[in-house]
């Protein structure tokens, strides 16, 4: 299958929408409007304001690729857009260049500068939407927030609301044939949800025995926001450019080839987790939650058959 039918394929799984004629006006930032949308800070009234997200399928490939490159080490960008009553939009993003390892990410120094010359560029350019949000990578570890990612994503609520923060599974991302991503938004120190209203802890991850602990522990902390996908007739040509780079790299592969050595990790932290349970270990994982890995490495499996079966169908050819 070529570059083009991949690409079909991509947007097809993903459910990316286009979007029509009227509804392009959501790429018209206009100052005015955005200043008095916040002006009135409705996140402190409900902080559960901002419950939908919707990015863009430049940002999302964008962002996409930039995990993928990173390997098993974590990478972190910056996300530009704007709000929409009760809507966050990303209309794109970009790069930093920073270190990180396991559930931490950080900016360094160069990353802070090269960010500071990026947004100066940028709105020379004529481009005016500002920072909306952070992503970050989880390589094989799941969609959730670690406890530097609360504090760091609280930090930037505080300061600079509205404010997102994006976690995204590369590993998975190919393993399941569809994009992993997760949005959140953190509680304000000062208020936490009644009940089971935040992130659901109890909610299925498949999460590496040296995650479990970090897992789960801050939930009360944060919430998800839906998230969907859009694209414009303008997108098409960069899109395009964008996603042939992208298919040579990372997508032309079948995911049950591509991603073989992550199934095989999965399948070997099953065991260790039984292991550990019948010697009676971490209180925090059970026989139950075991089955639900096994069974999700199963479908991962045959979603990885049914893809290559359907792009035979759509587009003909391997």
């Amino acid at each position: 299958m070529d570059a083009e039918n991949g690409l079909k394929l991509f947007e097809y799984e993903n459910n990316i929408v286009p979007l029509s004629k009227s509804d392009e006006k959501i790429y018209c930032y206009d100052k005015d409007v955005q200043k008095e949308q916040l002006d009135t800070q409705p996140w402190k009234n409900d902080m559960y304001h901002y419950r939908k997200v919707e990015i863009s399928s430049i940002a999302l490939v964008k962002m996409v690729m930039h995990a993928r490159s990173g390997g098993d080490i974590e990478v972190m960008g910056l996300m530009l857009g704007k709000v929409i009553g009760n809507t966050m939009v990303v209309l794109d993003s970009f790069a930093l260049p920073v270190e990180g390892s396991e559930t931490r990410v950080s900016a360094q120094q160069e990353g802070y500068e090269y960010m500071v010359q990026y947004l100066e560029q940028n709105e020379a350019s004529g481009h005016n939407e500002p920072v909306i949000g952070w992503y970050h990578s989880h390589p094989g570890y799941g969609c959730w927030l670690s406890g530097i990612d609360v504090e760091t994503q609280m930090a930037n609520q505080k300061h600079q609301e509205p404010f997102l923060a994006v976690v995204i599974d590369p590993k998975r991302t190919i393993s399941a044939g569809k994009v992993e991503l997760g949005a959140f938004r953190t509680f304000p120190e000062e208020q936490r949800p009644t009940g089971t209203q935040g992130a659901d802890a109890d909610g299925f991850q498949n999460v590496p025995l040296s995650k479990i602990e970090d897992f789960g522990v801050h939930a009360d902390q944060y919430y998800p926001l839906e998230v969907r996908y859009f694209k414009s007739s303008l997108d098409d040509k960069l899109m395009e450019r964008l996603w042939r780079k992208h298919w040579i790299t990372t997508l032309s592969q079948s995911p049950l080839i591509a991603n073989s050595e992550f199934t095989t990790l999965k399948m070997q932290e099953i065991t260790n987790k039984i292991l550990m349970l019948n010697s009676g270990g971490k209180k925090n994982v059970s026989y139950a939650q075991v089955l639900r890995e096994s069974d999700a490495i199963v479908e991962e499996i045959t979603q990885g058959h049914k893809s290559n079966e359907l792009k035979k169908k759509l587009f003909g050819g391997e």
